[in-house]
């Protein structure tokens, strides 16, 4: 493999956009939106920069790594040559389902097609193409220039020789891949959002406080940030759409998505994204500071 296309620019979009170019791939980055392409080149270079001066990497690579990555506003002109084109797009079904009915036609029958989606079924995304044995699921974390594991999730019809290529191209990335069979939520989200989901049960029915039930996660369970903090970070409305895939595929009712967590959506208090979730994002300070709404009535 030496040229992919990643369709997406956000933050799943330019951190894969940026591991792939950083290893030696030239790579196409797609996303209908200019100032999307913008903001993920920006950000490409200040995670570059921090790299340099941790003197991981040299001015030269960081050089090097940029030049690899060419931006389109459109999937048919980003993905002629590619041998392997990553979507990471929102977490909507609907829209995946036609990202890769455009893939399917715009790039060459060899080339695989990878899925970075957290919950929704390799295998239905797989069936909307010709070639469902080259469909198969990269689940990076989020950072992904940080974070070391790539869910791969094999669909019903993903090759043998698929997976085995993209497990070794995980490797070559510097990742560690684990294979998933394709259930709604595969394994990380499957035990993770729950867990978010019960957090914000927990304090819609007055258990604790918010700074609290992250305190006790963290220093109870060395969780490295809370799970109302980590849902910030995530977005609130991609742990609905993952809470609803987990709801609807599995049927059961622990599953069911809080109704805090959708009226916070209905609300747009998305976490980080929209500068409130449970969390205020905008006071400008590394000081985690509780939404107003969450404060108790005496502080």
């Amino acid at each position: 493999m030496k040229k992919i296309a990643v369709i997406g620019a956000g933050t799943m979009g330019n951190g894969i956009a940026h591991v792939f170019a950083q290893s030696g791939y030239d790579v196409s980055l797609i996303d209908i939106s200019e100032s999307a392409l913008e903001r993920a080149l920006g950000t490409i270079r200040k995670n570059l920069d921090r790299l340099i001066k941790k003197e991981k990497i040299t001015e030269d690579d960081k050089n090097a790594t940029v030049s690899r990555i060419t931006t389109f506003t459109s999937i048919e002109s980003g993905v002629k040559d590619v041998d392997l084109a990553v979507e990471a797009a929102t977490e909507n079904e609907e829209l995946k389902l036609k990202i890769f009915s455009e893939l399917d036609k715009a790039t060459k029958p060899e080339a695989i097609l990878a899925s970075n989606t957290s919950s929704i079924s390799i295998t239905k995304i797989a069936a909307v193409t010709s070639r469902p044995d080259k469909v198969i699921g990269m689940h990076f974390m989020n950072p992904v220039p940080i974070m070391k594991l790539v869910e791969v999730i094999r669909g019903y019809k993903t090759s043998d020789e698929v997976l085995n290529t993209i497990m070794d191209l995980s490797k070559k990335l510097g990742k560690v891949p684990v294979e998933v069979n394709d259930f709604p939520g595969f394994v990380a989200n499957r035990i993770l959002m729950p867990m978010i989901n019960e957090a914000i049960i927990t304090l819609n029915r007055g258990v604790a406080g918010v700074y609290e039930i992250d305190t006790v996660m963290k220093l109870g369970t060395a969780h490295p940030m809370g799970p109302l903090q980590l849902a910030d970070f995530i977005g609130l409305d991609v742990c609905l759409a993952i809470m609803e895939v987990l709801y609807e595929g599995l049927g059961e009712a622990k599953y069911a998505p809080s109704p805090l967590l959708r009226t916070m959506v209905d609300a747009g208090n998305l976490g980080v994204k929209s500068g409130e979730g449970f969390y205020s994002w905008t006071h400008g300070t590394k000081e985690l500071i509780v939404a107003d709404r969450f404060k108790p009535k005496n502080s």
